[in-house]
């Protein structure tokens, strides 16, 4: 859980106990005010928010291994920096590689069977149905994973909480488990907007060749991360609006990513939750959800 000048995370050892985590944050946009100007804050809150995600996803294997029976020197093993360094340049690798370069050579070979697809605007339409597809097929794919389950219920442990929070209830798992866990500011729905986005951006890019189409995706990408930050942004605040109606296809898959958690996982949920909020009314800051 993140509030505007904190983090925390929460996580159940396999012995039962809940181990936790919290630290202060600056937030960059009141340093450098820069960086809080519409579409380079999405960036930034993005680079800012995969490096928190992997750090927590440190926190809890570490938690997890430290109940494993220490190797023959005496010494434990443990997730390291360089680790999760490798873990982040594979993940954005697969990423580019995935849903960026495959994607557009199977359009390009779609093109090559019948110009109808060389069309720019067709052309840019089957890439992103194409790319849109991969993403669909592999969320569905490791959701078949028990393990992967288990984090889907997780998150939407999240989302339950974070609703009972903005709603001024209770934090407790009976008031937490009656909300839903589908939730308007969420990273499936940002990665969906992204993918929405980028279809009508790349549809004005000029380049023709192969390289030249790989190359844009590449350069433009943080614009639509930006572009798609701005938009989630708007939508949950105005959810009539049109612009929230380019979230409803993240909120629909949903029905993948989030599953309803059991009460220790609201618990941990809850927990975490608790230490962020506490740990920035230290701090003098607003109780908000980041």
């Amino acid at each position: 859980m993140r509030s505007p000048h904190a983090w925390a995370i929460a996580c159940r050892k396999p012995s039962g106990e809940v181990s936790t985590h919290s630290e202060p944050l600056e937030r960059l946009s009141e340093k450098h005010k820069w960086m809080g100007w519409p579409v380079l804050r999405g960036v930034i809150t993005l680079g800012h928010a995969m490096t928190l995600g992997f750090r927590a996803l440190k926190f809890s294997a570490n938690a997890a291994l430290d109940e494993m029976p220490a190797d023959n020197s005496g010494k434990k093993f443990e997730v390291t920096g360089w680790m999760a360094t490798v873990n982040i340049i594979f993940s954005v690798g697969f990423f580019i590689f995935m849903y960026k370069f495959l994607p557009l050579v199977a359009a390009t070979e779609l093109k090559r069977v019948n110009p109808v697809f060389g069309e720019r605007i067709i052309f840019n339409l089957v890439d992103g149905a194409i790319r849109i597809a991969l993403f669909l097929l592999f969320i569905w794919g490791v959701s078949l994973w028990k393990d992967i389950h288990r984090v889907y219920e997780y998150h939407g442990a999240e989302h339950k909480t974070v609703y009972a929070f903005e709603n001024g209830d209770d934090l407790d798992t009976a008031s937490v488990q009656k909300y839903s866990t589908y939730h308007p500011r969420c990273g499936t729905s940002f990665l969906m907007t992204v993918m929405i986005i980028s279809i009508l951006v790349y549809v004005v890019v000029p380049a023709e060749t192969f390289w030249g189409k790989f190359a844009a995706r590449i350069i433009l990408l943080p614009v639509i991360t930006g572009l798609s930050y701005e938009i989630i942004r708007f939508a949950a605040k105005h959810r009539g609006s049109l612009f929230a109606l380019m979230t409803t296809p993240g909120l629909w898959l949903q029905r993948i990513t989030t599953q309803p958690p059991t009460d220790d996982q609201a618990e941990c949920a809850i927990v975490a939750l608790d230490h962020a909020m506490s740990l920035e009314k230290q701090r003098g800051g607003e109780l908000v959800i980041a």
